[in-house]
């Protein structure tokens, strides 16, 4: 299991976490935490890219910044 914390840009309120969140729980992903700025995922890099769920994110209208 792999953890990474990822800093995002754009978000302001709750509904931004929700967007995130929804973006996130596509990938079938079950542990993470959404804060405004913020995402802590914990995944399975045999079953999902890290590159998924920066894309779900961004899918969401926001930037992850390295």
């Amino acid at each position: 299991m792999t953890e990474r914390d990822y800093k995002i840009d754009g978000m302001s309120c709750n509904h931004c976490v929700i967007g995130i969140k929804a973006e996130l729980s596509k990938l079938n992903i079950d542990d993470y935490e959404v804060e405004i700025d913020s995402a802590k995922v914990k995944f399975d890099e045999s079953d999902i890219k890290e590159s998924q769920i920066i894309d779900a994110i961004e899918e969401a209208g926001y930037k992850v910044i390295n």
